[in-house]
């Protein structure tokens, strides 16, 4: 007799829609994983009572826990899809879109909240006009390497769902911004924008809205150290502020 995997979604049909659980039964196969099975379902869109129902509807894009976009709650804990193996997790297995954003539909949220927010904190370097003034400001190799554990955000989401001051309601910018300002304000080039991304992590819904539950660090696939980065902006910050004062 072959093996069946069991999954519950939870769905949504569009954003002011009512969500609604949906169950499904695929055959398993060996090396699945949450992504592989949501395929299933959609090459055979039948739930458990046998009604032909609309394709699930989810993010994916680089299928190697890289982009971010697959995030979504499994089995009550916040992750990526394409990471999380059928073979390590309980059944039946629950799908649920994250609850810290708006829903698009079914497991799809928007988050541009967290874009715009990276807009707002300037996490870039800027390179205009500087091509034609010849080679850069060497890093410190032990700089480069601290700074290469921040470079691997995904702008995921799971720091923003673990995150009890992150929600629609809040401005709170949350932790993954504060892991961008850091890693763009060590670059020698950076530097030149540091008191910019100061500014804004010092505004509203910034450093200081942190509640230290430090849910982010233990939320994060990457192990990014984002209480670390809290606690240097911290000290950062406050340089910052007393330099205001004083100098203006």
């Amino acid at each position: 007799m072959q093996q069946l995997i069991r999954i519950k979604i939870r769905r949504q049909d569009s954003p002011r829609s009512p969500s609604y659980w949906d169950e499904f039964e695929i055959p398993y196969k060996p090396q699945m994983n949450v992504i592989s099975s949501l395929m299933a379902i959609c090459r055979e869109p039948v739930n458990v009572r046998g009604e032909k129902v609309t394709p699930v509807v989810w993010e994916c894009n680089c299928l190697e826990e890289v982009c971010g976009a697959c995030t979504m709650v499994i089995n009550g804990h916040v992750r990526q899809a394409c990471s999380a193996l059928i073979d390590q997790l309980d059944q039946p297995i629950t799908l649920e879109p994250m609850t810290k954003f708006p829903v698009v539909r079914d497991l799809m949220v928007d988050r541009s909240k967290m874009f715009d927010t990276l807009k707002k904190v300037h996490a870039w370097v800027e390179i205009d006009g500087s091509h034609n003034m010849g080679p850069g400001p060497r890093q410190d190799p032990n700089q480069s390497l601290k700074a290469y554990q921040y470079s691997r955000c995904m702008t995921c989401g799971c720091c923003c769902e673990a995150c009890p001051q992150f929600n629609s309601h809040s401005t709170f910018m949350g932790a993954f911004a504060f892991g961008q300002v850091n890693l763009f304000n060590s670059h020698p080039t950076g530097k030149f924008n540091a008191h910019e991304r100061l500014d804004a992590v010092m505004g509203m819904g910034g450093l200081t809205d942190c509640g230290n539950a430090q849910n982010c660090f233990r939320a994060c696939p990457k192990s990014i150290p984002l209480t670390d980065a809290i606690a240097e902006l911290g000290m950062d910050s406050t340089k910052r502020a007393i330099k205001k004062i004083f100098i203006g």
